[in-house]
């Protein structure tokens, strides 16, 4: 793919800054397809649908249809094939003064009607398909794409004019001035009136497009003779008057006949998505998924949609699934979803039910078993939960939640669960395993230093919040001097999904109603991606009850603060308050900090993959490539090294050496303990960083950050301490070159920003003292 000249020319649009001008916190694009639609084109727009379903099944984006005189039956045809269509009339009116070839032919005149797609606004990439194509191949190359018009050139007319039956079109041509240049070429007719819209877009382009591979938008013509579809073609377009649902045209046999499969009945499409192999699309599993269930109450597709569901946090919705059917007793894979998703809702006995039906089949007892065992665990019974991951491990012994409850529940490492707190502060907290998060374990550290020195036993007693809190944890609670809750993105919908809260503290209403004793929520983040969703009746339900019984409510960043205000009444909301996560304020907090005299010569690259899908969209191999070429340039100004905060953090090191050979030694910090992770921030002179506290924790220890920004936690933080220039989106389309530019600038001025990350710090500080402040006074002046 090539362009001709810089395509923002054509468009008329100006160079703009990082992330300028963006609609979310993490800059991620918004994409979408669309095509114009009426009566006469429907049979060959709905074949489209369900080609592009069968060929790429794990692609699933909103699907603008422009339309004037759909009827509803027809509508709903439509909807029936794809779960996320978006309806928009064209204004026709608006090309009624357009000059035409022939005014007369309606058809000509709704030719015009596609040239409404560059008046959307809601995306950053959209890609327009003709109702007479169908996909054959893997379109992902088009999903990528980030700049210019592009679109494959004219058969017959060479290199310098498109073929506009598919564009990718990008957000710098979704603009009213380009809007502008349509309309004046339209009204003046200075272009090829018989090729109508076409015409008009290259009479204003003149050639200034991305050039696209002729598979893309493969024309009939080029088969003529009855030639067979070549294996390569990722889009076919059945281009000319005669089209496959009005007959078709002799000498094109073979291709219409591939146009044929496509015109099958709902049903058979259904069957034939389910039976893909490889990795299906959610939504489109869902949509299709659920019609069969109805239809057939086939248990096989019923386990799939129901592994949808729990992929995506439909927990009701995947038991509601499963329950409808008659699952075989035997059905290991069915039995273990359905006891995963009972888990999630905490009815906990159907759950234990449910998978140890599951253990009945080797393949999947191991995994049944690491459930059980966290499920025991869930529920405060260490010794069951060690007998269920020992039976695991004897099963397949490589098995990872096994081996995680098995050491953690060993007679040896186990809380006493009955030690009197007489004295003590109850922590509520994700406590992080040996081998895990690094960010995760330092936060239960530095919340409690935020109450003073003693972080140990004798002054505190330590709740996992993933632990149902149930009447021995509520009286345990009751008899010390008060509860802290925090810190971390506790409002999260699934790392620890429980039916009692819908966050991460599994806590029943009843049991925190009862709660007598100072309630303070600390540094808690809202840490919902791009794209993701709570519960929102009981996650709202139990929020509120919360923020009304706490004698202090304070989340970690304003953007969460704003957030959790927003799902409160009006009386509650004055009562949430801005308090910094402790990591940030790091140098203050540990006794006898001192700054290193020194640093080493190193820049530490961080990148996160849990949720990888959310975090990067279709931008990976982007983000890829551009993060090579900063390694590259930053690596002749200081050593980059690959800090890992969790094990599978390491992949960016094995992906940047196997697509680019780049070689990055590994820091292993999620082996670290917290006094070896503080002291390797502090000692090198930048780190960037995906994760959240891959940026806070270095910022706590004085440390200049380059956060790449794949959640809006990173946006937050960067905008609560007013420096947004310290972040980049991993969606950027200049990311190396930006990326490169602010890391050398600080490396070059290093002083200077360490100052200023110790200025900026200072705020900080002072907010967490002035709440430290109010909790000490609501605690009795128990917790200085």
């Amino acid at each position: 793919m090539t362009a001709s000249t810089p395509a923002s020319r054509a468009a008329g649009a100006a160079p703009r800054p990082a992330t300028a001008g963006r609609r979310n916190p993490t800059g991620k694009r918004r994409v979408a397809f669309a095509s114009y639609v009426d009566e006469n084109y429907l049979p060959g727009f709905l074949a489209l649908l369900r080609s592009l379903a069968l060929s790429n099944p794990g692609v699933c984006e909103d699907f603008v249809v422009l339309y004037d005189d759909l009827r509803p039956s027809s509508v709903a045809a439509i909807r029936r094939l794809h779960p996320r269509v978006v309806l928009r009339r064209v204004d026709d009116a608006h090309y009624d003064d357009f000059v035409k070839g022939d005014p007369e032919n309606y058809l000509i005149r709704k030719a015009y009607f596609i040239l409404d797609v560059f008046r959307i606004r809601d995306y950053d990439t959209v890609i327009t398909l003709d109702t007479d194509m169908v996909v054959l191949g893997d379109i992902g190359e088009l999903l990528a794409l980030r700049e210019g018009l592009a679109a494959v050139p004219q058969f017959f007319h060479g290199q310098h004019k498109l073929n506009s039956g598919l564009l990718v079109i990008q957000r710098e041509y979704l603009t009213d001035a380009f809007c502008a240049r349509l309309d004046e070429v339209g009204r003046s007719g200075a272009y090829e009136l018989d090729k109508h819209d076409q015409g008009i877009l290259n009479a204003v382009l003149d050639g200034d497009f991305v050039r696209l591979d002729p598979r893309y938008n493969f024309v009939k013509r080029r088969l003529t003779g009855d030639q067979p579809v070549p294996d390569d073609v990722a889009v076919l377009h059945f281009t000319g008057r005669h089209k496959p649902w009005n007959g078709g045209e002799s000498g094109y046999t073979l291709a219409e006949e591939v146009w044929q499969r496509h015109a099958v009945s709902d049903a058979a499409l259904a069957a034939q998505y389910l039976a893909l192999p490889g990795t299906k699309h959610p939504d489109l599993l869902l949509h299709f998924g659920r019609r069969v269930v109805e239809r057939t109450g086939d248990p096989a597709v019923a386990r799939q949609v129901a592994s949808a569901c729990l992929a995506t946090g439909r927990y009701q919705e995947a038991v509601d699934v499963l329950t409808s059917v008659t699952l075989p007793a035997r059905s290991a894979w069915a039995h273990e979803v359905l006891g995963t998703a009972l888990m999630a809702l905490s009815r906990y006995e159907e759950a234990q039910a449910h998978l140890l039906l599951a253990t009945a089949d080797p393949k999947g007892a191991a995994k049944a078993y690491g459930r059980l065992a966290q499920l025991a665990w869930t529920l405060n019974d260490d010794a069951a939960a060690h007998r269920h991951a020992a039976a695991g491990l004897a099963v397949e012994p490589v098995n990872r939640m096994c081996r995680i409850l098995h050491r953690r529940t060993r007679p040896d490492v186990r809380p006493q669960a009955d030690t009197a707190p007489a004295g003590q502060l109850t922590h509520v907290a994700f406590y992080m395993d040996r081998q895990g998060n690094a960010g995760d374990k330092l936060l239960p550290e530095s919340v409690r230093l935020c109450f003073g020195a003693d972080t140990g036993e004798r002054r505190w007693h330590s709740q996992h919040a993933h632990r149902l809190f149930d009447e021995a944890a509520l009286d345990r609670a009751g008899a010390s001097r008060g509860v802290v809750v925090g810190g971390g993105g506790l409002f999260i919908p699934d790392t620890a999904p429980n039916g009692n809260s819908a966050w991460q503290w599994n806590v029943p209403d009843a049991h925190l109603e009862r709660l007598t004793v100072p309630l303070a929520v600390f540094a808690v983040g809202y840490n919902a991606f791009d794209g993701q969703s709570y519960s929102r009746t009981r996650f709202t339900e139990s929020l509120r009850l919360l923020v009304s019984k706490a004698d202090f409510f304070g989340l970690r960043n304003s953007g969460s603060v704003e957030k959790v205000r927003d799902l409160l009444p009006a009386e509650l909301r004055d009562r949430v308050r801005y308090q910094p996560c402790p990591t940030t304020v790091t140098r203050h907090l540990v006794p006898g900090w001192q700054d290193p005299a020194e640093r080493a010569d190193t820049v530490l690259l961080n990148a996160a993959y849990d949720r990888a899908g959310l975090r990067f969209g279709h931008d990976y191999e982007h983000f890829l490539a551009e993060t090579a070429k900063a390694v590259r340039a930053i690596g002749e100004h200081a050593e980059v090294r690959c800090v890992a905060h969790a094990l599978e953090d390491e992949r960016i090191a094995f992906d940047l050496r196997r697509a680019h050979g780049i070689s990055l030694p590994v820091v292993p910090m999620y082996d670290w303990d917290c006094d070896a992770i503080r002291a390797e921030y502090a000692r090198t002179r930048l780190v960037i960083g995906m994760r959240g506290h891959a940026g806070m924790i270095p910022f706590g220890c004085g440390t200049p950050v380059i956060s790449l920004i794949s959640h809006p936690k990173m946006a937050y933080f960067l905008a609560d301490i007013e420096r947004p220039q310290w972040g980049v989106s991993v969606h950027e389309r200049d990311l190396g070159a930006l990326l490169t530019e602010r890391a050398v600038g600080i490396l070059d001025d290093h002083a200077a920003v360490v100052a200023d990350v110790h200025g900026r710090q200072e705020q900080l500080w002072r907010t967490t003292r002035d709440n430290m402040a109010a909790i000490r006074k609501a605690f009795g002046e128990t917790a200085g």
